[in-house]
């Protein structure tokens, strides 16, 4: 067991991450980016923003980190002594209102830009006559969805918290024990994956391109719609069960939007992240990825029926967890972490034949801010914008923030039409029990 301030070595989840990182960069502008948004009810300082970011990150060397390999080949992240560089913090302003629906524009901009050589982080003013957002972007390398949460979280604590301290000694292992143990887990997840890849997934087209670009579209829901939609979440699939309810929405959705096109999938296949964070030590748990994966198929032929769907959710979901598919899942990749990226991320595409999935989902459930202002400023909502992997090319993220329930779909430009993409959205609202606007 290494304990260290300056080197962390990667988990299994890590080197997936780096891996889907660098496929990213070989199609698109910019690798396995993430922005969370926070928009803002009143207007920020930004002289004071700036001050208070730069006070606060200096703690975190981490943070301008790199991957690097050992004398036995096993990948960790290399951590200098301090920081070397102020946080990169730009400001936009804009003439009109500061909605999130409005200035989704910017923020799609925003989350295509690729970041200078060794930057995991940066911060996005946007400012407006009423009020501000805030826009944090990340590198999936060295936070995951909760662990940028939480960072935020962190970070307004310590305005009143004088004694927040971002001094980590961190504790990894190289994990080049038990392999018994691993390859066993490596077994388990093959034969899962080939009894998955019997069925062909099915899959909107990735335009064949070397230029891709990310869209989004922002579904944000009132305090009232959004108890209405809990509600009948747990009527359907039972209580604290929203997230299979979610996902039997999207793939009845997706479901009539693949059924206008001709595709010879007989399923939908979804990855869908779990979080394992063993909750032993929250501050070392922010960085880094701590998720592993779900995998669902469902039968075309079973996507219609809402209560049957939502029953085939939740049975497929307690099996994998059961079995224990997601903690084998995270200790075989153990296995792969010698593999450079270029030749594991071609070896990622070979079980399923290319057809990966045919979307991805997330449900982030209650969000890991526990304030409702940032600064002294009062947040109206908050809500994720990854960029998905570019096969499948799709997917959902679902958060909840202060009693508002946002659902960001997003996906490659040209894989959905304008068209399609409203009915996507109207027919989403409508399964959540939510007229369309």
């Amino acid at each position: 067991m290494l304990i260290s301030k300056r080197k962390r070595y990667l988990s299994g989840s890590d080197w997936v991450i780096n891996t889907l990182d660098y496929m990213m960069k070989s199609v698109s502008s910019s690798g396995n980016i993430c922005q969370v948004v926070l928009i803002l009810n009143a207007p920020l300082s930004e002289h004071s923003l700036r001050t208070r970011l730069n006070h606060f990150v200096q703690q975190f060397p981490v943070l301008q980190g790199r991957v690097a390999r050992d004398f036995k080949l096993t990948p960790y992240w290399k951590i200098p002594a301090a920081m070397e560089r102020d946080v990169l913090l730009s400001v936009s302003r804009i003439r009109k209102s500061s909605s999130a629906e409005i200035l989704l524009p910017e923020f799609v901009q925003n989350a295509n830009r690729p970041f200078p050589d060794n930057e995991y982080i940066d911060f996005h003013l946007f400012v407006s006559r009423d009020r501000n957002a805030l826009a944090m972007r990340f590198d999936h390398r060295l936070f995951d969805a909760r662990g940028a949460e939480s960072f935020l979280n962190l970070f307004q604590k310590s305005l009143t918290d004088s004694s927040i301290s971002g001094d980590i000694t961190f504790t990894s292992s190289m994990e080049l024990t038990e392999w018994k143990r691993k390859f066993l887990a490596g077994k388990n997840v093959n034969r899962a994956i080939i009894a998955l890849s019997k069925a062909t997934p099915k899959s909107l087209p990735v335009p064949n391109r070397h230029d891709i670009e990310f869209s989004y579209r922002l579904l944000t829901f009132d305090p009232q719609e959004t108890v209405a939609i809990y509600e009948r979440a747990y009527r359907e699939a039972g209580y604290l069960m929203e997230s299979p309810f979610i996902l039997a929405v999207i793939i009845q959705s997706m479901n009539e939007l693949c059924s206008s096109r001709t595709d010879s999938g007989t399923c939908f296949q979804i990855p869908v992240t779990m979080d394992l964070r063993p909750g032993k030590d929250p501050l070392q748990e922010i960085f880094f990825n701590h998720v592993s994966y779900l995998f669902y198929q469902i039968p075309v032929e079973q996507c219609t029926d809402m209560q049957g769907l939502v029953a085939l959710l939740k049975q497929q979901m307690y099996d994998q967890v059961k079995s224990g598919f997601p903690r084998d899942l995270a200790a075989a990749s153990l296995l792969t972490r010698i593999v450079p990226l270029p030749v594991f991320g071609k070896l990622m595409y070979v079980p399923m034949k290319g057809k990966m999935a045919t979307f991805a989902f997330s449900h982030l459930g209650k969000s890991s801010y526990q304030s409702n202002e940032f600064m002294d400023s009062s947040i109206e909502t908050m809500f994720h914008m990854p960029r998905v992997p570019v096969s499948p090319g799709i997917g959902f993220f679902s958060s909840l923030y202060n009693g508002r329930f946002n659902l960001v779909i997003s996906y490659i430009d040209g894989i959905i039409s304008a068209d399609e993409l409203n009915k996507l959205e109207a027919g989403i609202r409508n399964k959540l029990g939510i007229e369309s606007v």
